[in-house]
């Protein structure tokens, strides 16, 4: 018999800077958790480089130090540096999540997976999800949209939307 895992829903959320995604999606994932979700969320940092340890401790000093993978442990969490030559595409990103009911990705607005976008608080007249990957929209968008549209404080009917999608 095969092994076949099973990947989670993926959902990215996406729209452009500033819109508030970022808000809106830690208010989803407290609202999935409340639910009983295991949520994984991924940010697209598009800007280039990054790092996420403070200089001078020790996981700073061993990716400084050239090496290739560098993880951090605790009893509650763990996190992986891994040096990559080219950026990662979300469906290599998703496994490393672990077992995970349903992933939020801010941004990666070009991948293949479905989409929410966010419209800025004054609204938008231009979209820049992908419109064949568009499944809803938060906020007011001044042009036609047939999928379902959400206020920005619908946390839990997105949820409910989200939840329904994925089959869950």
């Amino acid at each position: 018999m095969e092994n076949s895992k099973v990947e989670p829903p993926v959902i990215c959320v996406v729209g452009t800077a500033n819109t508030g995604k970022t808000t809106f999606l830690e208010k989803l994932i407290v609202e999935l958790k409340g639910r009983g979700c295991r949520v994984g969320a991924v940010k697209h940092h598009h800007r280039g480089d990054f790092e996420i340890d403070r200089p001078g401790k020790d996981t700073w000093r061993f990716a400084c130090a050239g090496a290739d993978a560098v993880c951090i442990s605790a009893p509650r969490k763990a996190a992986v540096i891994r040096r990559v030559a080219d950026e990662l595409m979300l469906e290599e990103i998703v496994p490393l999540l672990g077992a995970v009911d349903l992933v939020l990705a801010e941004g990666f607005k070009k991948a293949g997976y479905p989409q929410i976008e966010v419209c800025p608080p004054d609204g938008c007249t231009e979209l820049v999800g992908r419109p064949d990957q568009l499944i809803a929209l938060i906020g007011d968008y001044h042009g036609r949209f047939d999928r379902p549209r959400f206020a920005p404080g619908e946390v839990a009917q997105v949820a409910d939307f989200i939840l329904g999608w994925s089959g869950r």
